[in-house]
């Protein structure tokens, strides 16, 4: 099926605009970077056209926040960065929805003319590296009214927690990104992804790229400074762009002799875009950063949102918030350094306390820590289940790899709920049946990969 994305949009529109402006309308949304600024932009552009809105941000499972959503009285309810792969709970919600995603979907048509859905794979966009929840809700959002166009920075920054700039923005997002480069709402310029209050906390707390035996260890992290005549305290603006340089190259190099992956290595010097638009004049990356530290930290998804609404006070709150976090990434990340992950014939998998942060640790070790041979799974246990949290690359895909397909597939014969990208999925299953899982996903994947 194909279709384009701006009718859709202005279909949605219509259904929106149809709607009472004494109506409070609902929006659920993921809570991840992407799933927060996809929010942020329709609450943004609702607020603007006058109506009230009452937004929930969730996890997957989604299973408990929809049962909530069957007790409510709603009218409309508008699903950003989810909802394709609910749509049969959706369909029975008993109200108007629309969803707006670039998951994989259950099924190409809905059966209930109430529900309204938008998918990128439904219209020949790449929803893994091509547009992403936010930027999905941005096209609704200028639908509704063209000036919704000044959102584009949250609307790519969203994407960008994605990591869909892994390869280079194409697609959609690309769409986005040159007109908001045209229209100065973007700056753009060359370089690391590096901030902290000095430079050696902007080192030490450096997880996302991650520098395997430099992150995390101060003893190596004075002795490279002082070999490039670099004060451990200076902020990131004081060094000389000289001495800058050169940190930036040995950086790159230790990657490279760790075997860093060459899509990976592209991303850690590149082309970043700030906008004024974000807190304090953000860099996109480090705001989906910020994001993602609030959504997945306990207690702070409302904060993110607040972000993205341009609450100032809130911003100063995420920032706390989300050094708190690093450092539960940092220390987990060091463990599975050190101590290395169990491994099947085509799976590698480590267990967490923590499924947000489990599912993070695995992006990030799979292209820093570990070789690109095998996907990386997470597993949480928590009461009577496991949460898992698998990622993949680029490497693996091109041969085969569908870890959405994988998740979706087990969870449907063994019990649970799954699915997600081909690059990075999750499930939750009965934990009775975790060794169950272990092997369906290692024979599933074996025959992907072809091991």
């Amino acid at each position: 099926m194909s279709c384009d994305i701006t009718e859709l949009s202005k279909k949605a529109a219509e259904i929106i605009l149809s709607t009472p402006r004494s109506t409070r309308i609902r929006v659920v949304s993921h809570y991840d970077a992407d799933g927060i600024t996809a929010a942020a932009i329709i609450c943004i552009a609702l607020y603007n056209l006058g109506y009230d809105f009452h937004a929930t941000l969730m996890r997957n499972p989604f299973t408990k926040g929809l049962e909530r959503l069957k007790r409510e009285e709603n009218e409309l309810i508008i699903f950003s960065d989810m909802g394709s792969g609910q749509i049969e709970t959706i369909e029975q919600l008993g109200c108007k929805a629309i969803i707006i995603d670039h998951h994989q979907y259950i099924k190409p048509e809905v059966e209930k003319k109430q529900v309204f859905q938008i998918n990128a794979n439904l219209c020949g966009i790449d929803g893994n590296y091509e547009a992403s929840g936010a930027t999905l809700s941005y096209a609704v959002a200028t639908a509704l009214d063209k000036k919704n166009e000044e959102l584009a920075p949250l609307a790519l920054a969203g994407a960008t927690g994605d990591k869909q700039y892994i390869g280079g923005i194409r697609g959609y997002n690309k769409e986005i990104m040159d007109r908001a480069l045209r229209k100065g709402m973007l700056r753009e310029n060359t370089g690391i992804k590096l901030y902290g209050d000095t430079i050696f906390d902007a080192l030490y707390f450096s997880v996302d790229p991650y520098y395997p035996g430099i992150t995390g260890n101060q003893d190596e992290i004075e002795k490279i400074l002082d070999k490039i005549g670099i004060d451990k305290n200076m902020s990131i603006d004081e060094i000389k762009k000289e001495k800058k340089v050169r940190l930036q190259s040995f950086l790159l190099y230790h990657l490279i002799k760790k075997g860093c992956q060459k899509n990976i290595l592209d991303t850690i010097i590149r082309r970043r875009y700030w906008s004024d638009r974000l807190g304090l004049g953000c860099e996109l990356e480090r705001f989906a950063d910020l994001l993602d530290a609030c959504g997945k930290s306990d207690g702070h998804r409302s904060l993110g949102l607040a972000v993205c609404l341009g609450d100032k006070e809130s911003f100063e709150e995420a920032k706390k918030v989300e050094k708190k976090y690093r450092q539960r990434i940092l220390e987990a990340l060091l463990l599975l350094e050190r101590n290395g992950a169990n491994e099947t014939n085509s799976i590698r998998y480590f267990y967490s306390d923590n499924s947000s942060v489990g599912g993070i640790v695995c992006g990030i070790a799979i292209n820093y820590i570990f070789d690109e041979k095998k996907p990386l799974f997470s597993i949480s246990r928590k009461k009577n289940e496991i949460h898992v949290s698998c990622r993949g690359n680029q490497f693996l895909v091109e041969k085969g790899l569908d870890l959405g397909y994988a998740m979706k597939t087990i969870s449907s014969e063994i019990g649970g709920h799954g699915g997600g990208h081909k690059i990075a999925a999750g499930a939750t299953i009965d934990i009775e049946k975790e060794q169950k899982f272990l092997e369906k996903a290692d024979e599933i994947i074996s025959r992907q990969i072809k091991k």
